[in-house]
């Protein structure tokens, strides 16, 4: 290769930086207004010129046709240079410095004129309108050249036209005139124009700094680019100008908030309603990762300010990590549930193993029917209470946690739940979150006691769960709903915040509501309604109806 660098080629052109655009277009439209203000300022001039030429001619022998006597004087006397209408026309001329005044009778005789020779002769031009009785204006062509003129009938005492007045204004006048005013109008121009180039370099250097210099294809590359890139992103992307009103919206944070692009131009209250998301966004919460919940989706979101004083507000969805986060939890309370019964079950048969050796082998028998009728009546008590096996296996697992962190997990004698739910997993959710806090208020407390109670009336379900932990204050009892508040520390693997959150909404999803209070003897009791839990109950089987034997139930044999 050639280390020459290849020759620049002259482009001609408009320039490529914005800057120089603006700037050139703008002085152009400056340029072209003021010659287009100058010609139309030019273009009546000459006519108003002349018709002031024409005005001033005909008033001129207006006042020389009202002369005393001398409509008598052309009558009576005869044509001559040294007559007295040429020296009162002369005199009339001078004192108005027209071109001409020329009297003449009802021939078309000139009485005077201001080359003497002329005097006797006829006139040039047709002065008929005149003597008919008319005052005639106009630009026309005569002895003297091109000139303005104002004609008018001469009359005697009687109103009887006897002759006419003819004045003349010099054309080449007016035209100086024209001309003399072209100066003037250039340098208004002019300035005009400089000052038009002025604000026009002003405006276009405020460009230059907002653009920063870009040129109209890099600013058009830039949003087809920042169009892709938003709209590809798997990232939720809300844009906010300086008042706090939505302006951009992409696909991702459509999706995530269940929004529409009707939103651009609504405040975050406007769009989402009342609530933590709207807070985050407007920026009334601050910080970094923050933890939000917008329907069934559990959302971080993270808000920058902008130089222009608006702001741009990411958000990732992180409910499938928190799902991942909870059955953690859950696999690992399953764990703990296992290890205690393990735990458990070696010590009774560490002590069925004494018994055995000691030969007390009645006691042996008496000591296994014990821990057997004691697993038996817990599973049975939930199960005959908690008909659905998905809560009462969920039960029966946290009565054996709570157990081992010496915690009495009891279900209430008033509990009766059908198997008629018609979402199990999201009962299952409320009921564990709502045990696993009330554990956690009450571990390592004397006496502690833990109470679930379910009641269905019709399609509604109620749900409490009454601890004897330390209670909820009263003005912390709605905080504790907020996503994100919490007391406690964080685990590795997620966020605190997110379980009594999500509980309220999955009971608002279903027209129902969350609330806490105080307990009954102390501690926190939470009420959860859910209005439509329950299925219709379907119609009875047909075998049911024929009548049959009574059977002895397990429990009775």
């Amino acid at each position: 290769m050639s280390a020459t660098p290849p020759a620049r080629r002259l482009r001609l052109g408009l320039p490529r930086r914005m800057f120089s655009q603006v700037l050139l277009m703008q002085v152009a439209i400056a340029a072209g207004v003021a010659v287009l203000a100058t010609g139309l300022f030019l273009a009546p001039l000459g006519d108003q010129l002349d018709d002031q030429a024409m005005r001033r001619a005909l008033a001129i022998a207006q006042t020389t046709a009202q002369q005393p006597g001398l409509a008598d004087e052309v009558r009576d006397t005869p044509p001559s240079p040294e007559g007295p209408v040429q020296r009162e026309a002369e005199r009339i001329r001078k004192a108005t410095r027209a071109e001409y005044v020329v009297v003449m009778d009802w021939r078309g005789v000139r009485w005077s004129h201001t080359d003497r020779e002329q005097i006797g002769g006829t006139v040039s031009t047709d002065p008929g309108q005149a003597l008919a009785g008319k005052e005639v204006m106009e630009i026309d062509s005569g002895t003297l050249g091109r000139s303005a003129r104002g004609k008018v009938p001469l009359r005697d005492s009687d109103g009887t036209v006897v002759g006419a007045v003819s004045v003349g204004i010099a054309y080449d006048s007016v035209r100086a005139r024209l001309i003399h005013a072209i100066p003037g109008l250039l340098a208004y121009a002019g300035g005009a124009l400089a000052v038009g180039a002025l604000a026009a370099w002003l405006i276009s250097r405020r460009v230059q700094r907002q653009t920063r210099d870009l040129a109209f294809s890099d600013i058009a590359a830039l949003l087809s680019e920042r169009e892709a890139m938003l709209h590809g992103i798997r990232e939720g992307v809300v844009a906010l100008d300086r008042t706090g009103r939505i302006r951009l919206v992409n696909d991702e944070a459509q999706r995530l908030l269940g929004l529409g692009q009707v939103v651009v131009g609504r405040s975050p209250d406007e769009a989402l309603g009342a609530g933590r998301t709207a807070d985050v966004l407007a920026g009334r919460v601050t910080g970094t990762d923050l933890l939000t919940v917008r329907g069934q989706r559990v959302l971080v979101a993270n808000r920058m300010p902008t130089d222009d004083g608006g702001a741009v507000a990411t958000l990732r969805d992180r409910t499938e990590l928190e799902q991942l986060g909870r059955e953690l939890d859950s696999t690992r309370g399953l764990i703990d549930a296992l290890r205690a019964q393990d735990h458990e079950h070696a010590n009774r048969m560490h002590t069925l193993l004494g018994l055995l050796e000691l030969e007390m082998y009645d006691d042996a028998v008496e000591f296994v029917g014990e821990v057997v009728g004691d697993h038996r009546a817990t599973a049975e008590q939930v199960t005959e209470r908690i008909e659905d096996p998905l809560l009462a296996a969920l039960l029966v697992g946290k009565a054996t946690v709570a157990a081992e962190r010496g915690v009495a997990l009891w279900v209430s004698d008033r509990t009766r739940l059908p198997d008629r739910l018609v979402d199990p997993q999201g009962l299952v959710t409320v009921v564990g979150n709502l045990v696993d806090n009330a554990l956690d208020a009450v571990a390592g407390k004397p006496h502690a006691r833990v109470e679930v109670e379910l009641r269905a009336e019709g399609r509604k379900v109620t749900l409490r769960v009454r601890d004897t932990g330390p209670g909820i204050p009263p003005e912390h009892r709605e905080l504790i709903f907020t996503t994100g508040w919490s007391t406690k520390k964080p685990p590795a693997h997620r966020e605190r915040g997110i379980g009594l959150s999500l509980v309220r909404r999955l009971a608002e999803r279903q027209g129902g509501s969350a609330t806490v209070g105080e307990a009954h003897g102390g501690g926190a009791e939470f009420t959860v309604v859910l209005p439509e839990a329950l299925a219709e109950p379907g119609p009875e089987p047909a075998a049911l109806t024929v009548p049959s034997a009574p059977q002895t139930s397990e429990e009775e044999s």
